[in-house]
């Protein structure tokens, strides 16, 4: 099992408490209560949950309210997962050994796929988060005011602000390991979190998916409203072409790699990450104040109205879990041997996250006395 399991892969699974050699290619199932811990069963359920709310809410979307992005959404962010994953999870496999390497690796959950790589909550990851950020946003009204472009770095900041809250959190609860001898990917790093991630998986992938599900399946083509064939090869478009927006996203930094250069590109990728909060928190105050003088109805809000805070409470309730191994901690790692996230980068997600869930929670409820609105 060598080359499912080198010696990389090896050493990650033995800090996260599992072994790699002899996993199952297709699928495992574990006891959820025999896990490394008792946060992950709950992570699980908050995501699978919020994902298949998520499939729900963007079907409704499409045949009671006639708006197919939903539903696209959902799954080009699986599509898109499926593009991306395997690549970081087998660089070999792929011949990206020297150009990459092993990156990171996921603990083990109660329904893991690919030789115990692919947990299934990550699968259902992308499809919830990018649906409670598109939601937000088009609660706020950015798609209907600005446009797809706008909208869409809006999305890219809100997704920045729900991504880290989870990510900055990961590594020391061991969800999962980055691996500490890839230093051409892993640095520059924010506390534990290499700060690619941050601008390229926690941002753009997301900001650049949206843009291309609502330019290839909002719009009508010749013959009016696109069919559910022409939908479903362009979501399949959308999601393989979401790679393409991070690769180009990454030039910059990547102009800059290498141990001597490191400096410069956490100046770079600092400066992008400034970027994304400067334009996103701009668009998003600009629509808020719009909303408060010229309010419009939006339809199906139910989604909005309760998983975002679901994903903030429970988030807040497992932050407080890691906080006294995280104060703690020397030199960074806990006395369980794992890394902490930065403590005052998840605040300030924190709160711009409570801010845009209360704000589009405002702007939805406004409108329940003035018409009514389905769910």
């Amino acid at each position: 099992m060598a080359y499912s399991c080198d010696s990389a892969a090896e050493r990650l699974a033995e800090r996260l408490g599992f072994s790699c050699h002899d996993a199952n290619p297709v699928v495992d199932f574990r006891n959820p209560f025999g896990l490394e811990n008792g946060t992950m069963p709950f992570l699980e359920l908050l995501v699978i949950g919020g994902a298949v709310f998520a499939l729900v809410h963007g079907w409704r979307r499409w045949r009671r309210d006639g708006d197919p992005v939903n539903i696209s959404l959902w799954f080009a962010s699986v599509v898109y997962l499926t593009v991306i994953e395997p690549p970081l999870y087998f660089p070999g496999w792929f011949g990206l050994e020297e150009h990459v390497g092993l990156i990171f690796s996921h603990n083990v959950f109660t329904v893991q796929f690919m030789y115990d790589r692919l947990p299934l909550y990550i699968v259902a990851f992308y499809p919830a988060l990018s649906q409670l950020a598109y939601e937000l946003v088009r609660a706020l009204g950015v798609f209907a005011r600005r446009g797809p472009l706008a909208g869409s770095l809006a999305v890219a900041f809100v997704c920045q602000a729900f991504y880290e809250i989870f990510d900055q959190l990961g590594p020391q609860l061991k969800w999962w390991a980055w691996n500490p001898g890839n230093k051409m990917i892993n640095e520059p790093a924010l506390a534990s979190v290499p700060m690619n991630s941050m601008f390229l998986f926690a941002s753009v992938s997301f900001g650049g998916m949206t843009y291309l599900v609502i330019r290839l399946v909002g719009a009508k083509d010749g013959r009016g409203t696109l069919t559910g064939r022409r939908i479903s090869l362009r979501t399949v478009a959308a999601g393989a072409l979401t790679p393409l927006a991070m690769a180009i996203a990454g030039v910059p930094s990547n102009a800059f790699r290498g141990g001597d250069q490191v400096g410069i590109q956490r100046a770079i990728l600092g400066a992008e990450l400034a970027l994304v909060w400067i334009v996103g928190l701009y668009l998003l105050a600009d629509a808020w104040r719009a909303r408060r003088t010229d309010p419009a109805p939006v339809a199906s809000p139910l989604f909005v109205w309760t998983y975002p805070a679901l994903y903030l409470g429970v988030h807040f309730v497992l932050w407080l879990i890691a906080l006294p191994a995280y104060f703690a901690a020397a030199d960074g790692i806990t006395e369980q041997g794992s890394p902490i996230g930065s403590l005052w980068y998840t605040a300030l997600c924190t709160v711009a996250a409570t801010g845009l869930t209360v704000a589009a929670l405002r702007a939805t409820t406004s409108q329940r006395a003035k018409e009514p609105v389905r769910s």
